[in-house]
């Protein structure tokens, strides 16, 4: 019996220090400074994940939407709860969400596009392509169709016809098909629209091109035809020359009758003699886009100089910046050397001037006719139009913008390099080049080579000095595509997306390369590692 007493007051004692706890613990019987923080914090990034999630939601990206609600969940029940495991993760997470959208995110991402036909004339999904292809044909005016009292709209940046049909105002956009809506008219024209802003005559003119190329459909029904203007004051309506039939899956060219059948393979309306349509969606193509990379004489040529010209670039880099970063540090740690400091200095301003800046300095500097260089040295050298010379720009500009930081890395551990040794070394008899080559610089290589490592990935993908000081050329006058002699491969892959201009966006052999290039520099990364032994001390 007294045993039974015992066992229930050391439970009811447990249970009233659990209660005490959860009190002393709970939020709503807490109200510090820190609680209330915490709640605000919380309040915005959950007000921020919402508004991310519905508009992820809301255009029809629902992988991305339920992904970032999950993720909200995930992240209120590690810093509501009161579980004691659950502290390590409250500092882990903020890291953690990073990491799952700027990085994960990312990298799935670029490999979904590179299985798919993203790119010029394949942006759209199946249902906006119809939409597009419908719209873009309303040239066709319809025979003694009404004229309409017109005036153009606007809500945001986006314009709409408002419509007056003698009993009601519609109004609609290329995107929202005519509706009814409250407004005012006077003398039978449209001077106020509720939700939208009339144009003015001035406001008109400065946009007459897009007015004039507007059609905002009748009705959901897109073969029913649109209402398009010349003037901006009167509308018509207007039939698209292509008619889509949703049974049979396929467009008719109503002046011509040529059909063109949908064929989900490509992503295109496709007829019986080849010809397809402009307007496609997209579809998943396999590893077409990795066997066009390698094997498509337009590509595969051009990426084989790039890769080889881009690992000379990157291995030339470390090793240019670093012996140079390398002997200076040492002349600098040198205790007869004075001035140290000034000196140091003075080697660390290139590190702190912006890398952009730098390569649009030198850039000028380079001109063949006007460059500084050049007329200090009385000549005419092609420093960035000849391929060579070109390359070796490249990498003098790099020099100068990368010996500070090998400078600065290596400074460090020559200063932690413990002193005993070396007068040890010095003690038994070697010399000075025999205390660098077995004391020195082994005690430097095992701080440095991970930094190394990282110095060559950088490289790798330094996008920005070559499309700064030179674009990436000269231009390589036997290639099939915008691609340059100093261009590597993720300035090529920016060219072949289309952002520059040069070429029809192909997004999809751009993602392929680009996972290509993340596999070469992971494989390389962990190499390196290997073979330097520099994991096994993070294990």
């Amino acid at each position: 019996m007294s045993q039974m007493l015992k066992e229930t007051d050391a439970t009811r004692r447990r249970k009233e220090r659990r209660a005490e706890r959860r009190k002393r613990d709970s939020v709503a019987t807490s109200w510090g400074p820190g609680s209330i923080v915490k709640l605000i914090l919380m309040a915005l990034v959950n007000a921020l994940g919402i508004y991310i999630a519905a508009t992820a939601l809301s255009g029809g990206s629902m992988v991305l939407g339920i992904g970032m609600l999950l993720l909200l969940v995930a992240v209120d029940w590690i810093y509501f709860s009161k579980r004691d495991s659950l502290i390590p993760a409250k500092y882990l997470a903020p890291g953690l969400v990073f990491l799952i959208i700027f990085q994960a995110f990312t990298i799935v991402y670029t490999g979904y596009i590179a299985f798919t036909n993203y790119g010029h004339g394949h942006i759209l999904t199946k249902e906006a392509a119809i939409e597009s292809i419908l719209l873009q044909n309303n040239t066709k005016r319809v025979e003694g169709s009404p004229e309409y009292p017109l005036a153009i709209v606007e809500q945001g940046n986006e314009l709409g016809f408002a419509v007056f049909d003698g009993t009601d105002v519609k109004v609609g956009s290329a995107e929202q098909p005519l509706e009814k809506v409250g407004a005012k008219v006077s003398n039978g024209r449209i001077t106020e629209v509720d939700g939208w802003k009339v144009l003015s005559i001035a406001e008109l003119g400065a946009r007459q091109s897009e007015v004039t190329q507007l059609r905002v459909p009748l009705s959901e029904d897109l073969n029913e035809g649109a209402i398009g203007t010349q003037n901006g004051m009167t509308g018509f309506e207007f039939t698209s020359t292509i008619q889509y039939d949703q049974q049979t899956d396929t467009m008719v060219n109503t002046e011509n009758g040529t059909v063109y059948k949908a064929d989900d393979t490509v992503g295109s309306f496709i007829s019986e003699d080849g010809s397809a349509l402009g307007v496609g969606w997209r579809v998943g193509v396999g590893f077409k886009n990795f066997v066009d990379g390698f094997s498509d004489a337009r590509y595969a040529q051009p990426f084989l100089n790039v890769l080889v010209w881009n690992v000379i670039f990157a291995f030339m880099s470390v090793l240019t910046t670093f012996l140079l970063g390398m002997f200076l540090a040492i002349v600098m740690n040198d205790d007869r050397m004075r001035g140290r400091k000034v000196y140091r200095t003075i080697m660390l301003l290139p590190y702190a001037f912006p890398s952009f800046m730098t390569a649009f300095l030198f850039a000028g500097m380079m001109n063949e006719k006007y460059g500084f260089f050049n007329q200090l040295l009385g000549a005419s050298i092609p420093w960035l139009t000849d391929p060579t010379m070109a390359k070796v720009s490249v990498l003098l500009v790099n020099l100068w913008m990368g010996f500070p930081y090998m400078f600065l890395i290596v400074t460090g551990a020559l200063q932690s390099i413990p002193h005993d040794l070396i007068e040890a070394a010095e003690i038994d008899g070697a010399s000075s080049m025999e205390v660098w080559r077995h004391v020195t610089l082994p005690q430097l290589m095992i701080a440095l080579t991970p930094l190394l490592i990282s110095s060559f990935a950088f490289n790798f993908n330094n996008f920005n000095l070559i499309y700064m000081l030179n674009g990436g050329g000269p231009a390589m006058s036997d290639a099939s595509v915008p691609v340059g002699h100093t261009d590597i491969l993720i300035s090529m892959v920016y060219k072949i997306a289309g952002l520059t201009g040069e070429a029809l966006p192909n997004y999809g052999l751009a993602a392929a390369m680009s996972l290509v290039i993340f596999l070469i520099v992971g494989a390389v990364s962990m190499y390196s590692f290997k073979k330097s032994n520099a994991m096994e001390g993070v294990a």
